[in-house]
C-alpha cells in the first residue's frame, strides 16, 4: 500500500525511517464555509453607528464570525443603529429576527476608539448583554471577534472562539514558515522561517509559547518559543529522535517521544528542559501521547498490538488501555476541553479522515469528507476540529463541528498549509 505523507512523517519521528521573530505574512488564509448546525438562531447584525470612520467596520467582523460558525441565520439590517438608540422590537420580530446586535464607534483625542455593542432579545424585548471597549486601531478586528464572542455564548450557552489564535506551518518552495493567526483566518504573523520541516506545534495552556519540533540542525530537536519576544529554548535534544511535545494542563512540564534507547517510547519533562522521567516500557512504538484535561490521564499511540492504535493510560504509569479497534490504523489523539470525547485521524478503505469517539458510550461519528486527513485540533470551547488535509495537490486546513454538520476550508493561493492547532482562550 501506498505510504501517504502523514504515515512517512509519523514513521521518521517515531524512528522508523531559522530566524526568531514575529513578522506579518503577507498571505491571508481564504475560508470557504459550508453546512450548518443542527438549529440556527436568526440574529440582526446593525451596521454600529459612526463606525464608517473607523479603519474596520466592527459589525462586519461580528456578522461575518457569526455566519462563520454556521449556527447562526444572519438578518440584514439595512440601517446603522446606535446602542443609545430606542429599539422598536416588533419591527425585529416581523423581520424573523430573534436576536438584535447594536453599537457605535467613536474616536477619542488620543487617537484610540471607543466601542459600545448591545444585544437585544427581541422577543422577550429585554437587553441580554452589552459592554464597552476602548481599542487602538490595529486591535478593532479583535474587538469586533470579543463581541461576537459575547454574542455565541449569551445566545448559544457555551463560550465563542473567535478571538483565539491558530498555528500551522506553510511550505512555499524550499522555506517552511510557523504562522500564527486569528481564528477567522486574518492577522498571519510569522513566528519562525526555516530551511529544513517544521513538525508538531502546539500550544502552551496560557497561549504566550509554542512549542514544536525542526529539523534544522538536520535531526528532530524539540523547542519552546515565546511568541511575543521570540526567545526559544531547546527542550529536547537527546540522541535518536526527539518528537511529539504536547503539553501538560498547568503548562509546567510537556510529554515527549524520545528514541534515546533505540526505540520511541514517551517521557515527561519540565518546560525549561530539566527533570526527564520515563512514562512507558514496551516492545512497540509509543507515542503523539496527550494529556487529559485534568492532567491526570494520558492518550497515546502505540503499534504494540501489531499496527498502530490509540491506547490510555495513568499520567504515572500503570495498566494500558487500548480505545480503538476500528480502522488499520488510528493516530493523532485529541482529547476535548471536557474529557469525554476523542477525536484521531483513522484510516479505512485507503483513506485518512478525522474520527471522534465518544468516551462515555462508545459511539463513533466521521466528521470530515475529505480523504488525506491529519493532526486534528480541538477548538478550546470544544465545539470545532481543526485538522490539516490536502485539496488537489494542495495542503489546506479544515474546520469541522463536533457533530459534523458545519465545515469550512482554508487555504493559501502560494502556499501548502499542514501541522495545525488551535491556541487555548486568551486571559
Amino acid at each position: 500500500m501506498k505510504t501517504t505523507s502523514l504515515f512517512r512523517r509519523f514513521l521518521l519521528l517515531s524512528g522508523l525511517m531559522a530566524g526568531l521573530s514575529i513578522a506579518p505574512a503577507q498571505a491571508q488564509l481564504r475560508v470557504e464555509v459550508s453546512g450548518v448546525g443542527s438549529t440556527q438562531v436568526p440574529v440582526a447584525v446593525a451596521a454600529f453607528a459612526n463606525e464608517e470612520l473607523s479603519p474596520q467596520l466592527v459589525s462586519t467582523i461580528i456578522r461575518d464570525d457569526l455566519n462563520r460558525s454556521g449556527y447562526f441565520r444572519i438578518i440584514e439590517a439595512g440601517v446603522a443603529i446606535s446602542e443609545a438608540a430606542p429599539v422598536s422590537f416588533d419591527q425585529w420580530k416581523n423581520k424573523g429576527a430573534e436576536a438584535l446586535v447594536v453599537g457605535s464607534v467613536s474616536k477619542n483625542v488620543e487617537g484610540r476608539f471607543d466601542v459600545r455593542y448591545k444585544l437585544y432579545d427581541v422577543v422577550k424585548g429585554t437587553m441580554i448583554s452589552g459592554f464597552q471597549m476602548d481599542a487602538q486601531s490595529h486591535k478593532l478586528r479583535l474587538t469586533g471577534h470579543k463581541i461576537a464572542d459575547d454574542v455565541y455564548e449569551k445566545l448559544l450557552g457555551i463560550p465563542g472562539i473567535f478571538s483565539t489564535r491558530i498555528a500551522y506551518v506553510t511550505k512555499a518552495g524550499n522555506e517552511y514558515h510557523l504562522e500564527v493567526a486569528d481564528a477567522d483566518g486574518e492577522n498571519v504573523q510569522i513566528a519562525l522561517t526555516s530551511k529544513e520541516p517544521i513538525f508538531s506545534p502546539t500550544w502552551s495552556p496560557d497561549g504566550s509559547k509554542i512549542a514544536y519540533v525542526s529539523l534544522e540542525l538536520k535531526k528532530p530537536i524539540i523547542y519552546i518559543q515565546h511568541l511575543m519576544t521570540g526567545q526559544r529554548t531547546t527542550v529536547a535534544n537527546f540522541k535518536g529522535n526527539n518528537s511529539a511535545p504536547s503539553w501538560s494542563p498547568d503548562g509546567t512540564k510537556l510529554l515527549i517521544s524520545l528514541s534515546k534507547d533505540a526505540i520511541s517510547q514517551i517521557y515527561s519533562i519540565n518546560a525549561d528542559g530539566t527533570g526527564l522521567q520515563r512514562i512507558t516500557s514496551s516492545g512497540g512504538i509509543d507515542t503523539e501521547a496527550r494529556y487529559s484535561p485534568d492532567g491526570k490521564t494520558i492518550y497515546f499511540v502505540s503499534d504494540r498490538s501489531g499496527g498502530f492504535q490509540i491506547y490510555r493510560m495513568n499520567a504515572s504509569g500503570g495498566e494500558v488501555k487500548r480505545l480503538t479497534f476500528k480502522g488499520g490504523v488510528n493516530i493523532s489523539p485529541r482529547i476535548s476541553p471536557d474529557g469525554n470525547t476523542l477525536v484521531y485521524i483513522s484510516r479505512r478503505e485507503g483513506g485518512d479522515q478525522v474520527y471522534s469517539l465518544d468516551l462515555v458510550n462508545g459511539q463513533e461519528l466521521r466528521l470530515s469528507d475529505t480523504a488525506r486527513d491529519e493532526f486534528p485540533s480541538f477548538s478550546p470551547n470544544g465545539r470545532y476540529i481543526l485538522y490539516a488535509t490536502q485539496l488537489g495537490r494542495k495542503g489546506s486546513l479544515g474546520i469541522v463541528s463536533t457533530d459534523g454538520k458545519v465545515k469550512q476550508k482554508l487555504s493559501l493561493q502560494a502556499a501548502d498549509i499542514r501541522e495545525p492547532t488551535w491556541g487555548p482562550f486568551m486571559k
